[in-house]
């Protein structure tokens, strides 16, 4: 499975996965999962907002009754030049535990299904969980289409042309019903586990996190012929905001991350008009982010008054703390305890995931499989072979314990 998928969306040139929502890569990625799917017999099922799933024993979540459903999986894209592990280790190792489990001989006793959500990166339309949020009813329709890529192609565009439906997504209730129990595997995004030594970990609560976007209105002018003391530059502004965004993180011990900008008129020899920034910032706890946000906003206004500068900030995504519900998380521990040497270590993240939007609705629980350099969202990211067999085993023992006699 790993090496049918490994090709699919990879640039040559850099090694990284451009997985992009409603592409063709996407497209590829899509088709892979659901050949799986019927390659197992698995009744295959895709819903209004593009979401994948794959049945056993259930043509659809239309025969499931509440609450009963046991589900896995995660998503296929990736962000720009991604790693190969972010997402597609969960729905590979999904059909691998579904393999093991039918190796044993298990017989499960409630429906099992398997899902790819997609646009969980939110690489092309600035939005992360796509799929998820309009399932959960966290995204409605009416903002999900104004959603633009960089060249002004809209969602319901983008959609139709990859041959869906736009005008019928939306919030799926009856579809997230039928779910007891949401188990996501995740290579992680950090290096707790390789500390610790431990292959497999299972996530406490994701840091509440959101995404900001700086917008620096300046006057463009001659770079050659403007004197300095004359300019209304916006890079000096955003420039030192991101310096400024370091040191809020640094004394609060949180994150925060300028890692995309747009320049207006983007030219060598010109002054900008316009500096576009966009912040990603995290922290353990809601009061420890509003105080990093506010000081870099802080920091922001000052810095653009001296320069001459305006500025607006405007929120475009935020996600709350998620404390994983503690029954299955602990249900979880236990049913790996009772082949392991030592506790399952338990551990935060500040990363979001599609198991994050979805604990609003139902129970959910998330494991971690050990990354060894801690690096993620690039073609550097790593986990062993062991590590991966290792985490296939845990989701078919945790798999087992939640759905089989």
């Amino acid at each position: 499975m790993w090496q049918e998928l490994r090709p699919l969306g990879r640039n040559s040139a850099t090694g990284g996965y451009r997985r992009y929502a409603w592409t063709g890569a996407d497209a590829d990625c899509r088709a892979w999962f659901k050949a799986q799917a019927e390659a197992r017999g698995l009744a295959y099922e895709l819903d209004r907002n593009g979401n994948q799933w794959a049945w056993l024993g259930a043509t659809g979540h239309q025969d499931v009754a509440p609450g009963e459903a046991v589900v896995t999986g995660s998503h296929l894209d990736s962000v720009p030049d991604g790693g190969a592990f972010d997402g597609p280790l969960g729905v590979v190792s999904s059909f691998a535990a579904l393999d093991e489990l039918r190796r044993r001989g298990a017989d499960p006793a409630k429906p099992l299904a398997i899902v790819n959500f997609g646009d969980e990166e939110g690489a092309r339309f600035g939005l992360a969980c796509v799929g998820s949020r309009l399932t959960a009813g966290a995204l409605t329709p009416e903002a999900a289409h104004e959603l633009r890529d960089a060249d002004g192609i809209s969602l319901p565009q983008a959609m139709e042309r990859a041959g869906y439906d736009p005008d019928a997504i939306g919030p799926d209730p009856e579809r997230l019903a039928t779910i007891g129990a949401f188990v996501e595997l995740h290579v992680e995004q950090g290096r707790a586990l390789d500390l610790s030594g431990d292959p497999v970990g299972v996530a406490s609560a994701i840091w509440p996190h959101g995404r900001w976007r700086f917008d620096f209105h300046g006057e463009a002018n001659h770079a050659g012929t403007t004197r300095l003391e004359d300019r209304r530059d916006p890079m000096l502004s955003y420039a030192a905001t991101v310096l400024a965004a370091r040191e809020q993180a640094r004394l609060a011990g949180a994150l925060a991350t300028f890692g995309k900008i747009s320049v207006e008129p983007n030219g060598v020899n010109a002054i900008p008009s316009l500096v576009r920034g966009w912040l990603d910032s995290r922290a353990a706890d809601q009061d420890t982010l509003d105080t990093v946000v506010h000081g870099i906003e802080q920091a922001a206004a000052e810095r653009a008054a001296r320069d001459g500068v305006d500025l607006t900030v405007v929120r475009e995504s935020f996600t709350p703390v998620v404390e994983f519900a503690h029954a299955l998380r602990d249900e979880l521990g236990s049913i790996l305890g009772k082949t392991a040497e030592r506790p399952v270590p338990v551990l935060g993240t500040g990363a979001g995931h599609d198991a994050g939007i979805l604990s609003g609705t139902v129970p959910t629980a998330m494991l971690f499989v050990r990354n060894p350099t801690g690096v993620s969202h690039s073609p550097a990211e790593a986990a062993e072979e062991d590590d991966c067999t290792a985490g296939v085993l845990a989701l078919a023992d945790v798999l087992e314990g939640l759905a089989c006699r």
